[in-house]
């Protein structure tokens, strides 16, 4: 069969087109709202630092909340607590839309609503990580990975230009765009048919099951590895909250340059995702070398991203880091799923949503630090060099990981 009839047997599945369908319709209306919201508080009332307390208020939830619904992934229909999430979601949207109608000048209720937009995120992460490899055949769960993950980066590219557009119409129009979106997205997922719930096991307690799960996970070379890799490099090797400072004093292209710096990273992302999408699953790359190839990549584009002094220089770097940093998401986010058994999937994808969306956080404010210390040319070196010393060291304490070849072969036994 060709690449380009498989990729389009996986879309033909029903349960997985609503899956991406509502997946990538949530991304969007996250994007827009994100935009939208930081525009209004910081016009209302001109102080940066009610954009950190709206930051503040939706990561708090994602890190409060995220490993219990891990948990609850385990033991509900996960197609009902998606649904659940979106409508939660689309909450959100609804008060940020009667705020701004009303005119609401005091910032707490915002704040309000942003918590439930970051509940949101902990309850959708771990459930739709786990529940993914349920709605395509096993051999062609690499490339649903590869399709779902793509839809993603398009929404986070489109959502910010399509947010900001909408919102020349007035603020109103942006939140209730979001509100619909939200709800299409909850629709969507109640709407599939698969229906999967892991028995509870008799006697335990949520505490004990999240414990269970996160021995199983020590205790899974493969798994285990695959998921420290990308925390540590996104931690050191980070360089988006560099990048205003490349674009003034380095690059000198102003906010207009900024913007494309930013997108060329979601730009490399993408192409490679469809890229992999296309591929069926005996032309798939060794896993274990992609991997960590990618992540090497990653690294070696941090390095080159801190030496160049040329645009066009600094953006294919950017474009060739978002690149490498998709071809080990395709391969770690399949790792994951099938090197856990069912009835853990929902803890162990609660515990990989939480390192990405901390590290991802946590690596901004390295970023941050050794720049204000040293410099940002000096700070993305550093990251870039750090990255290939993570790769080093986990190609020796992980070499179970470097060995694995077909992802279809990743099994769940010890």
């Amino acid at each position: 069969m060709s690449a380009p009839a498989v990729a389009t047997h996986i879309l033909r599945i029903r349960d997985f087109g609503l899956f991406l369908g509502g997946r990538f319709v949530a991304v969007l209306a996250s994007q827009m709202q994100s935009v939208a919201i930081g525009w209004y508080l910081y016009d209302l009332t001109g102080d940066p630092m009610t954009l950190g307390w709206a930051g503040l208020a939706a990561f708090l939830p994602v890190a409060a909340f995220t490993l219990p619904a891990g948990d609850l992934a385990d033991h509900v229909d996960r197609r009902r607590l998606l649904g659940t999430a979106h409508l939660i979601q689309a909450t959100a949207a609804a008060l940020l839309l009667y705020l701004v109608a009303v005119h609401t000048t005091v910032t707490w209720p915002f704040y309000a609503a942003l918590v439930l937009t970051g509940t949101t995120r902990a309850l959708s992460g771990p459930a739709q990580k786990s529940f993914a490899p349920l709605l395509v055949p096993r051999a062609q769960f690499a490339q649903s990975v590869a399709w779902t993950t793509s839809a993603q980066q398009i929404a986070t590219i489109v959502g910010p230009a399509l947010g900001g557009f909408i919102y020349l119409l007035g603020a109103p129009v942006t939140f209730a765009t979001c509100l619909v979106l939200a709800l299409l997205a909850a629709v969507a997922m109640i709407s599939i048919h698969t229906r999967v719930i892991a028995k509870r096991e008799a006697g335990t307690t949520a505490l004990t099951r999240l414990i269970a799960g996160l021995k199983y996970l020590r205790g899974q070379p493969v798994v285990f590895g695959s998921i420290t890799l990308d925390l540590f490099a996104v931690l050191i090797g980070g360089v988006t909250a560099l990048l205003p400072v490349f674009a003034r004093d380095i690059l000198h292209v102003g906010p207009d340059g900024l913007g494309m710096m930013r997108s060329m990273v979601a730009v490399g992302a993408v192409s490679t995702g469809l890229l992999l999408a296309h591929l069926p699953p005996e032309r798939q790359p060794h896993a274990g070398g992609a991997l960590f190839g990618g992540v090497a990549l990653f690294g070696v584009g941090a390095i080159v991203f801190g030496l160049s002094s040329y645009f066009a220089l600094s953006l294919a770097a950017l474009a060739v880091m978002g690149a490498a940093d998709m071809l080990s998401v395709f391969v770690r986010a399949t790792v994951v799923q099938l090197g856990t058994p069912e009835e853990m999937r929902g803890r162990v994808s609660a515990v990989h949503v939480l390192f990405v969306g901390m590290t991802n956080e946590l690596g901004e404010f390295r970023a941050g630090v050794v720049a204000s210390l040293l410099g940002a040319v000096p700070a993305a070196l550093a990251g870039g060099v750090g990255t290939l010393v993570v790769v080093a060291l986990w190609t020796r304490l992980f070499p179970q990981l470097l060995r694995v070849d077909r992802l279809a072969d990743v099994s769940s036994r010890r």
